[in-house]
């Protein structure tokens, strides 16, 4: 297994050797372009030295000079996207070593998705500045932070689909440089947030020019009508001014169409040119091999063996590109004159919508798939310390009906004594379980236990002493279990279930809701899904803390109650250590954990270490007498 230390290294030296690249390429650019410099002087002075000369000297002069000329542009305009390139190589490199610091600043942090009413994002920090997305995304199109957005908003909750993301993100985590040059080549084209909507709605749209047959024949009828005009004036049977006057005509003809194709052009040319960014990721992914099922049907989205998808949007990149030529007049005169092109490229266009119309959407969620699963792979690379948990589907069983696995608990690496009640259909259990975002030298790991249902876990402690950090570290945890991604575990076990989260609830002065309204309002919402027949994980932190303290303890007893009676699961953390007497009502399914905060030479001191039973040590006055609070004693 690689070590940060190591991974580190890896990043370092790509980054190094592409810095070396870049100033060989840069030395070239100068030279090539001195050398184009050269022959351009070369070229005009040649011309001006021998102008008294025959037209075919000149000729050749031009020839010699303007054909090299013309080599060394395209030339040095390879050598430009190289360069480009590799300061993009060079610069993700850089992010990704300072990701492993937990700098993340430089990626986007997913603001655009924060939702206070979320079932569970916004108590996660899930979106936003410093948030889980900022810290996994490395998306490099919109169609794939789209969908990486969706996936960390809405979880699996299927076994197999979470284990074929598993697949295929233990698939792609190795291979750095497909991952990495999928990522430069959509970084190189920065794609705005309405491409995906706009390319298919484009695709989508009813065809303009081809739905009328006159129009389709007309290019053929002026192109056959130039041909007869040209052979009848080489044959000295039509005047040549004749066929002036007759191609003159279809020139001005032409015009009539061009309000439209530039009405057209001017809304769709600039979106569509983020095609061409598209056929490379498709090329680069149609060359990728797959293993993984879920890999073998992203490859089969964009054609497979047959069709490939970046062949065909790369041949309308190639008609939009000469559709560009009608910005040279002289070019377009001569062409629509001649062959009504500007009409003719129009419908090549119209008929390529209409034969790959229905697939376009498909290719660009290909793409944004592979996006958002090269972010979870650069997340598994980057955490070569992390586990892919092991995934174990809910079921409702009677008595006799266990698996071998669940009599024994051999493959999950518990023991038939931690299985406890054998006829559960829940299991979350990891042992040494830390959240992601937290320094990694100064994380405090903990374990969790959970092998039935219904079951919950009450924890009590002091301020200060861990209890939020704990309910947040076993939610994001869940979360990435649930999506595919690899856990910040030694070992991980999970029933995948709808996560649902009560930690950070606020008042809202726009819908004049108090805080404790706004909190039953998220309580509410779990009774009525539960009641519905889903099946649910819970966190809450402090339950019921917008009233007084009679109050909340009797709502807070009758509101577990109604949670064990519907046959959930979850973590409740608390002050009041009186909830801990639940367990004396549910022996076999509520257990105590608390954190504590110890007073040693008259300090306070945190191990932030999960132990057993109801917290013994409060602070809150320790507290306000180190500040200079009075309190009675």
């Amino acid at each position: 297994m690689d070590t940060i230390d190591k991974i580190s290294a890896v990043y370092r030296n790509t980054a190094e050797e592409a810095r070396q690249e870049l100033n060989k390429v840069q030395q070239k650019i100068y030279r090539i372009g001195s050398l184009r410099l050269l022959l351009f002087v070369a070229g005009v002075a040649g011309i001006i030295y021998f102008r008294s000369e025959s037209w075919g000297t000149l000729a050749g002069i031009a020839l010699i000079t303007l054909l090299p000329f013309l080599f060394l542009m395209k030339y040095h305009n390879r050598l430009f996207h190289r360069k480009d390139y590799l300061e993009k190589k060079m610069e993700i490199n850089g992010q990704e070593l300072a990701a492993l610091d937990y700098d993340t600043s430089s990626f986007d942090d997913g603001e655009a998705y924060i939702d206070p009413t979320h079932l569970y994002t916004c108590d996660l920090d899930v979106f936003g500045p410093h948030s889980l997305f900022q810290y996994i995304n490395r998306t490099c199109t919109q169609p794939g932070k789209h969908r990486l957005a969706r996936w960390l908003g809405k979880h699996l909750e299927r076994k197999e689909e979470i284990i074929r993301r598993q697949e295929a993100v233990s698939e792609l985590a190795p291979e750095l440089k497909f991952r990495q040059r999928f990522r430069i080549l959509g970084l190189l084209y920065k794609g705005k947030a309405a491409d995906e909507t706009e390319l298919c709605q484009w695709a989508e749209s009813p065809s303009i020019f081809r739905s009328r047959k006159l129009l389709r024949l007309l290019p053929v009828l002026v192109t056959g009508t130039n041909l007869i005009c040209l052979a009848l004036v080489m044959a000295g049977i039509l005047p040549a001014s004749i066929y002036g006057i007759i191609w003159t005509c279809f020139v001005i003809a032409g015009f009539g169409f061009t309000g439209k194709v530039t009405r057209m052009q001017a809304i769709y040319g600039k979106k569509l040119q983020i095609l061409s960014t598209y056929a490379a990721l498709l090329h680069l992914m149609e060359k990728q091999p797959a293993q993984a099922t879920l890999l073998k049907e992203i490859k089969q989205q964009i054609g497979g063996e047959k069709r490939k998808a970046s062949h065909s949007i790369s041949r309308l990149n190639k008609l939009m590109n000469e559709l560009d030529q009608r910005n040279n007049v002289f070019m377009y005169v001569i062409l629509n004159g001649l062959f009504f092109w500007e009409l003719r490229q129009i419908m090549r266009i119209e008929a390529w919508k209409e034969q790959y119309a229905a697939e376009l959407p498909g290719w660009l969620d290909a793409i944004g798939q592979m996006d958002a699963l090269n972010s979870l792979a650069t997340f598994a690379y980057n955490h070569p310390d992390y586990i892919y948990p092991k995934i174990v589907q809910a079921e409702r069983k009677g008595k006799g009906n266990l698996t071998k696995e669940e009599e024994t608990g051999t493959e999950t690496g518990f023991t038939k004594a931690e299985t406890g009640n054998a006829s559960s259909s829940f299991r979350l259990r990891a042992e040494a379980l830390g959240h992601p975002l937290m320094n990694r030298d100064r994380c405090v790991r903990n374990d969790i236990d959970m092998a039935k249902r219904p079951s919950f876990i009450i924890i009590t402690g002091a301020n200060m002493a861990g209890k939020s950090t704990y309910l947040r570290t076993v939610g994001i945890n869940y979360l990435l279990a649930c999506i595919g991604a690899p856990v910040c575990a030694r070992q991980m076990e999970i029933t995948p279930a709808r996560l649902i989260t009560s930690l950070r609830t606020s008042d809202s002065l726009n819908d004049n809701e108090s805080y404790f309204f706004a909190e039953l309002k998220r309580l509410k919402l779990i009774i009525d899904k539960l009641q519905a027949g889903e099946e649910l994980f819970i966190i809450l932190d402090e339950i019921l803390k917008g009233t007084n303290s009679m109050d909340k303890q009797k709502g807070s007893f009758a509101l577990i109650k109604q949670f064990m009676t519907l046959q959930t699961n979850g973590i409740i953390a608390t002050h009041d250590l009186l909830l801990g007497t639940l367990i004396d009502l549910f022996p076999d399914d509520i257990r105590n954990y608390r954190f504590e905060a110890d007073i040693t030479d008259n300090e306070l001191t945190f191990s932030y270490r999960l132990r057993p039973g109801i917290a013994q040590n409060m602070n809150a006055c320790f507290l306000m007498k180190k500040m200079g609070i009075a309190v009675a004693d």
